[in-house]
């Protein structure tokens, strides 16, 4: 197994041979240059703060100063992705998945709310102490160990060249400290460069190490922080379920109580008119024809409120609701759901809609005689199947319509799976944990 951290190459013996050392070189000369750039940035701006503090221009630069952190530590997070999985592992580095720490979307949209959840975050003031860190500390402590473990080395193991050339074949001082007047002594501090360079390589990736481990622990999210994110994450999901399902109750409602009454009010008053108009002439055709248009629409919208959120789902629950769209099937539907009371709101319309476009789907294209609807609450799950006699071999990616609803169940920690081998039968069975309930509101358990 190939390394993937510096720390498990260190421990091989092709530890030399490998491009490690040279990446974690890498590592610490990129380091070198992070931190003077960083230490030039920050002392420019808290002094062109601090003297323009006094017309208070200066305090926007004071302020931009404690966020510093955030751009040093996304390139803090590149850099590390270099010391985990690289070329020689076939896939490049991981600088790009390395997460970022648990910042939160601020409350509101603009600067000011943008500033205020950055400012009372501890990842923040986190990422802040290590720009101090590697402007201040940091980058000396890089730049000493370079030299020593691999320029130094590197000097010595190069000696009869310097002195083949610099010294011109008869002296060199190497080092400003070892005079060297001979090939044979040249040779000697050559071989013992080589030795010391290969000790400072190794030095080199435990220096690189543990300046990743700290740039780790202050620009990484920590193990807490990011179970927090996924429950937030999570819940953020559910609540966007809640909203689109309220969303979707609202229009049924106002297109219940709105257009589809204006239509029965306008179809009953062009059914007066009939009666009206004199029989046979052109205006009782005419009149004929709108009632009929009418009636027509009044349908379409009838079943577009039935498609969008079905009343008998939010006023008798899932059972009838399931029993409603097996009416409404072509395909002869045998139905056995045995529910012992109310489900979460989102919970029966995340089913109801599974089962519905499963049915559709057996109506359109399984070519089968019968379906049947069978499931109940047992164990703190709803379980739902649908099951046809039809010919089978139905693939979910190819459009079926149960890959959109298979996201909105596993939004509700649920699961969609969908059996179909060619010849049938094709079973597709939903599983949603869930609680039940006297009413339709409330979350899952």
């Amino acid at each position: 197994m190939r390394p993937r951290t510096v720390w498990q190459a260190l421990a091989r013996p092709d530890y030399l041979l490998s491009s490690w050392p040279w990446r974690a070189a890498g590592y610490l000369l990129t380091g070198v240059v992070l931190g003077v750039v960083v230490l030039a940035g920050l002392v420019g701006l808290v002094a062109a703060g601090g003297l323009l503090a006094v017309v208070l221009v200066g305090l926007p630069l004071l302020g931009l100063a404690a966020l510093a952190g955030l751009p040093v530590a996304a390139v803090e997070r590149w850099r590390l992705g270099w010391l985990r999985k690289g070329p020689d592992d076939g896939g490049g580095t991981e600088a790009a998945r390395l997460p970022a720490p648990a910042h939160v979307d601020p409350p509101a949209p603009g600067l000011r709310s943008w500033l205020g959840t950055r400012l009372r975050e501890a990842a923040t003031w986190r990422e802040l102490g290590q720009a101090l860190l590697t402007g201040f500390l940091l980058w000396p402590v890089e730049a000493l160990v370079v030299t020593v473990a691999l320029v130094c080395p590197a000097a010595l193991a190069a000696t009869p060249l310097l002195l083949a050339t610099a010294g011109e074949g008869r002296e060199l001082k190497v080092l400003k400290a070892v005079t060297v007047t001979g090939q044979a002594q040249a040779g000697g501090l050559a071989a013992l460069g080589l030795a010391a360079l290969a000790t400072g390589l190794y030095g080199v990736g435990v220096a690189a190490g543990a300046r990743a481990g700290l740039t780790r622990l202050l620009v990484l999210p920590r193990a807490g922080e990011a179970e927090a994110r996924v429950r937030e994450l999570a819940r953020s999901r559910v609540r966007l379920v809640d909203a689109f399902e309220a969303e979707r109750r609202r229009i049924e409602r106002d297109l219940h109580d709105g257009a589809q009454q204006r239509l029965v009010a306008l179809t009953m008053a062009l059914g007066l008119a009939r009666l009206d108009a004199p029989p046979g002439g052109p205006l009782a055709a005419q009149l004929a024809g709108a009632h009929a248009q009418a009636d027509a629409v009044l349908a379409e919208l009838r079943e577009l409120i039935h498609g969008i959120h079905p009343q008998v789902l939010a006023d008798h629950g899932l059972a009838a609701a399931v029993a409603d769209a097996a009416d409404r099937s072509p395909v002869p539907v045998e139905t056995d759901v045995d529910l012992p009371g109310r489900l979460p709101g989102a919970v029966e319309a995340a089913a109801y809609f599974v089962v519905r476009e499963a049915l559709a789907n057996v109506a359109r294209h399984s070519g089968a005689r019968r379906a049947r609807v069978r499931g109940g609450h047992r164990r703190g799950r709803l379980v739902l199947e649908v099951e046809d006699d039809g010919r089978g071999g139905a693939d979910p990616a190819a459009g079926s319509g149960l890959t959109g609803l298979g996201d909105r169940v596993s939004v509700l920690d649920g699961r969609l799976s969908v059996t179909s081998p060619p010849g049938g039968p094709t079973l597709v069975r939903v599983e949603i944990p869930c609680a039940t309930q006297p009413t339709a509101d409330g979350p899952c358990a």
